[in-house]
């Protein structure tokens, strides 16, 4: 089957993989390169990198609805569109040219956690459970037919990177079973429930900011969520410090959210949350390096300090 894959990220890499090993006619569509680091180096997406290995043509573009973005799909002339993080939206001109339509391979369970970000929010907001969704691309966001999904576990302590890792290996699985269907003529679509619907946003720097007035478990689900991009943090006397890993733990409260109960190299630290106690296993004063909290507190005091 010749099909155009359009994906940028990480995320995207185990199906890309799968199609790959299937021996699918390809052409890859992605982002164009964008600058890296303090020193902006122009750098290729995951995607582009893993096409050109495999000798696959790609074509990068800002907006692939543009008169060159439809020019080049139709030159490729599709039997299958497939997205997987593509970052773009698709016009109904892009969606009109594949025999078959799109597929899209979404990190949750819709129609819950439509949008940019849902392994991210799934994790900050405590789901116990996610998945991935195959649906039909439409001219909506994320509100195609439903074809495939699969669930999993969130861990207790399992970061959104962990998560997104696990995810993308599993989304690469319901594609392959996705288009096996499609191939065999058993393909079903099943319509979203428009009032089960949730959005989420792109994340912003901000909102990796630490309310320990919000309790011990969002907090500990806020650090989760924000790691690795862009980073949770909470402000101790006009210091912006990034909080990479915390653990629950059954230790009480004393009464001021924020406050730093135990702060030394030896014990660690830890924080009163309102309803309970988080440890800070690790993090990040300005200017240094990440670290473990016992290692931090040699060179910085916290004991008795508030977060806020």
């Amino acid at each position: 089957m010749r099909v155009a894959f359009l994906g940028t990220p990480d995320f995207a890499l185990p199906s890309l993989e799968m199609l790959i090993r299937a021996g699918h006619t390809l052409s890859v569509f992605t982002q164009p390169d964008k600058p890296v680091g303090r020193r902006a180096v122009m750098t290729p997406p995951p995607v582009k990198t893993c096409a050109l290995a495999h000798g696959i043509p790609v074509f990068q573009c800002e907006k692939i609805r543009m008169p060159d973005g439809v020019a080049a799909l139709r030159a490729f002339a599709p039997d299958l569109m497939v997205t997987a993080a593509f970052g773009q939206i698709l016009s109904a001109e892009n969606l009109s040219i594949p025999k078959f339509g799109c597929i899209n391979v979404h990190g949750s369970l819709l129609p819950k956690y439509r949008g940019a970000a849902p392994i991210q929010w799934a994790v900050i907001n405590g789901e116990k459970e996610t998945g991935v969704t195959t649906m039909m691309t439409d001219v909506g966001l994320d509100t195609g037919d439903i074809l495939m999904a699969k669930k999993t576990v969130i861990g207790e302590d399992e970061t959104a990177g962990e998560l997104f890792e696990r995810l993308a290996v599993l989304g690469a699985e319901v594609l392959s079973d996705t288009i096996a269907a499609l191939a065999a003529g058993t393909l079903t679509r099943t319509p979203q429930d428009a009032a089960l619907a949730t959005k989420c946003s792109m994340l912003e720097k901000e909102d990796g900011h630490v309310d320990f007035a919000a309790g011990m478990q969002q907090a500990h689900d806020r650090v989760r969520g924000m790691n690795p991009w862009p980073g949770a943090f909470a402000l101790c006397e006009g210091e912006t410090i990034k909080l990479w890993k915390t653990r629950k733990t059954e230790l009480p409260p004393q009464g001021t959210p924020g406050a730093c109960l135990v702060a030394d190299a030896k014990q660690g630290l830890f924080v009163d949350a309102g309803d309970g106690v988080l440890e800070i296993l690790e993090l990040q004063f300005p200017g240094a390096k990440r670290m473990d909290a016992k290692t931090a507190l040699r060179g910085h005091a916290l004991a008795g300090k508030v977060f806020a």
